[in-house]
């Protein structure tokens, strides 16, 4: 390493390296910070810094009074994207099949559409939308959110009325014919970190989704998905 590399780079490396090759396993504990100093020969400032940088990672997770420990490693569920488009909940649904019981909670309000979604829709940025909010847990835990834009006219207001979109849609003359997905990974937000639960150093899946009648998009959606809990699954029929 480059003599003008931070100290606690040298640190970061090696326990990096030792996670990586199961030298040490998940919830192996972490050295101290006295034992960082001592073992690697750097100040008390590069040990605090060494831990806080590999806990940003996701590496490491720290318990009060106890230390850091080498965070466990989740297996990844399969979500799949083609499956149960005509129902209100297409994860729920998903994941239902897979033997998780899924609940969700939403709530609507009227909202203007902006730069972004006015683009995504083809209206004007100052048209007002309705905006619904939902998450999704199991077993109390949070799995997703999703927020979705869409015409006063189409939006429901019950849960009655909360069938799937292609359904509401077609209920009002309207034939989806297209749902378009756009996905990347990013940094999540400060409320997306506690409305999700999520672990320091993980980031989502920021899956931006639109639904189309023809050449007119009808509803438009973006839905978080924890980084390390889930894997995007999309069949492309040949």
């Amino acid at each position: 390493m480059a003599t003008s590399d931070p100290v606690y780079l040298r640190v970061v490396e090696d326990i990096r390296r030792q996670i990586n090759d199961g030298t040490l396993p998940p919830g192996a504990p972490i050295p101290s910070r006295a034992q960082l100093t001592r073992k690697y020969q750097v100040g008390e400032t590069a040990a605090r810094h060494a831990l806080r940088v590999l806990a940003s990672e996701g590496l490491i997770v720290g318990r009060v009074g106890s230390g850091h420990y080498v965070r466990e490693r989740p297996i990844l569920a399969p979500l799949h994207r083609w499956r149960f488009l005509d129902h209100p909940a297409p994860l729920a649904a998903d994941l239902q099949s897979q033997g998780r019981r899924v609940t969700w909670d939403w709530h609507s309000e009227p909202a203007e559409a902006g730069p972004d979604i006015a683009r995504r829709l083809r209206v004007d940025e100052t048209a007002t939308l309705t905006r619904t909010h939902y998450i999704f847990r199991s077993d109390g835990k949070p799995l997703q959110l999703v927020t979705s834009y869409e015409s006063l006219e189409f939006a429901a207001h019950t849960e009655e009325e909360r069938r799937s979109l292609v359904a509401r849609m077609y209920a009002h003359g309207i034939k989806i014919t297209e749902i378009v997905e756009s996905v990347h990974t990013r940094v999540p937000r400060p409320a997306e970190i506690d409305a999700l639960q999520m672990a320091a150093g993980v980031h989502v899946l920021h899956v931006e989704r639109t639904h189309w009648a023809g050449d007119r998009p009808v509803e438009t959606s973006d839905i978080v998905i924890p980084g390390d809990r889930f894997r995007i699954m999309y069949s492309m029929p040949v």
